[in-house]
């Protein structure tokens, strides 16, 4: 599992660790972990005549950078410190001028040195760092992004919020970003992620004094492995969980088919679809058990799932009040959270789910769409909270954030963005549903679904070729079966 901290509990446990150890010994651990990576990415044959240019800020940043270009001028790197402030650290900087690295002078031209760059590193601003590039480092960092060198970043790249995701100003993009000690935030979640490039932590043994429950997780096989409901041989179709679906209308009948074909291929031991698709759904899947409405009269479920491809009218009111009134999770996506109110949810006893993509989610918090999107952190955390909800914000990066403020929001790390596609959110929402039923708490449902999901649509296309919400759904079972080993 991936972890991140936010910027006040790295600082707090930097301080504890460098309080124990000689001065300057925590700097020289990441330099040493960012060198490392850096030969890496040059690759070891290709250290020796490189050339390497460090854009060096003021603060910490630049002193790992700097440290860092002084291992590589020592293992016959040609490097060059360009300093974009009026200090910078001193000593890296004599150790870099002892290793033989160059600084440059008022006089000469750094563009020059970036012209002919095999590597940048980025060591401008850290994690402290906000509102984006100063306006004098902007011209230096288009230059570097726009050289033929590969770009690195120094914990995080310049000019993006460390704890938000959050890109206000102009920022500079890396091929790779070197992290220490533990993932920033910002790191996981769009549109910062997208800034980052490949991602490679570096320990510098801060484990000891970080807090046990992170900020923000990031699942992996092995861990959605050990959520996964598996049959045992006393298992029967309730045992394993039976999902009820609203969904689908006259207008949107695929709506349903495709719900139902998530729920079906993630375990659910029988599904009960409620509306007015039931031809086209037994058409594609006869082993679905279909009743007219209203929801109570369908029979015993352990979970609902209400709204793909309802439309709107009276009726969607009227059985999503029915369903709200249940002991049961009840997971409400598309057109379902259209008027939902916190009052609706938070009167609950059971839990209640809310998978939104940003437009929705906007219209949940009575905000703009770019607001959501910008700063999708802060709003699914604000979802969770006012509606009481676990909420699954749907996007460029996927967010589950459960209503306890202490625990920490899920980005899901399978997401591609073939996914864009229509009818792959029903899908999700069937997957989600089946999860739930089968006893999986809300968190761990939506985390597993989206998981699964993303990796789904990875397999599908290859990485390359177009899919649609229907092939999505066929490779549930493949993608399953990855997880499990």
């Amino acid at each position: 599992m991936r972890t991140a901290h936010r910027v006040e509990t790295v600082r707090a446990a930097e301080a504890a660790l460098m309080a124990r150890l000689p001065e300057g010994a925590l700097m020289r651990r990441a330099a040493a972990g960012l060198a490392a990576a850096c030969c890496s990415l040059l690759g070891m044959g290709r250290v020796y005549g490189a050339r390497v240019v460090l854009l060096v800020g003021s603060g910490d940043n630049g002193g790992d950078a700097l440290y860092a270009g002084a291992r590589l001028a020592r293992r016959g790197a040609g490097v060059t410190a360009v300093l974009l402030g009026a200090r910078a650290h001193e000593a890296g900087l004599a150790a870099l001028r002892a290793a033989g690295g160059r600084v440059t002078g008022p006089h000469d031209d750094p563009y020059e040195a970036l012209a002919g760059a095999d590597l940048v590193l980025d060591g401008i601003t850290g994690i402290g760092g906000r509102g984006g590039l100063r306006p004098d480092a902007v011209p230096l960092a288009r230059a570097a992004r726009g050289s033929d060198a590969v770009v690195v970043a120094v914990d995080l790249p310049s000019g993006v919020d460390a704890d938000t995701g959050e890109v206000t100003g102009e920022a500079l993009r890396a091929d790779a970003t070197i992290t220490f000690g533990t993932y920033k935030p910002g790191l996981l979640v769009d549109p910062a992620r997208e800034y980052a490039g490949a991602l490679r932590l570096v320990d510098i043994g801060l484990g000891a004094t970080l807090p046990s429950v992170p900020d923000l997780e990031a699942l992996q096989h092995e861990d959605v492995a050990r959520l996964l409901p598996v049959p045992a041989a006393e298992s029967d179709k309730y045992r394993r969980g039976v999902v009820g679906l609203v969904a689908g209308s006259a207008r949107y009948p695929g709506a349903a088919v495709l719900a139902v074909s998530g729920a079906l291929r993630g375990g659910a031991g029988a599904v009960r679809y409620v509306g007015p698709a039931g031809e086209a759904v037994i058409a594609a899947h006869p082993e679905t058990l279909v009743h007219a409405g209203p929801p109570d009269k369908a029979g015993r479920v352990q979970a609902w799932v209400a709204g793909p491809g309802l439309g709107e009218g009276p009726g969607v009111s009227l059985a999503l009040e029915q369903l709200l009134v249940t002991d049961v999770p009840v997971l409400v996506d598309a057109d379902g959270l259209r008027g939902l109110t916190p009052e609706a949810v938070r009167g609950r006893s059971a839990p209640t789910l809310l998978t939104p993509h940003a437009g929705e989610a906007a219209a949940l918090l009575g905000v703009a769409r770019e607001e959501v999107e910008a700063g999708r952190l802060a709003a699914v955390r604000e979802l969770a909270a006012r509606y009481g909800a676990t909420v699954l914000l749907k996007g460029s990066t996927t967010l589950i954030c459960a209503p306890d403020p202490g625990t920490p929001v899920r980005v899901n790390p399978t997401g591609t963005s073939w996914l864009a596609t229509a009818g792959t959110g029903d899908v999700l929402s069937g997957l989600a549903g089946s999860l739930l039923a089968a006893g999986l708490p809300p968190l761990d449902a939506l985390s597993a679904a989206a998981y699964l999901h993303g990796l789904s649509a990875r397999r599908a296309s290859q990485g390359t070729a177009p899919i649609s919400a229907a092939d999505v759904a066929a490779g549930l079972p493949g993608a399953w079966r990855d997880v499990m080993g």
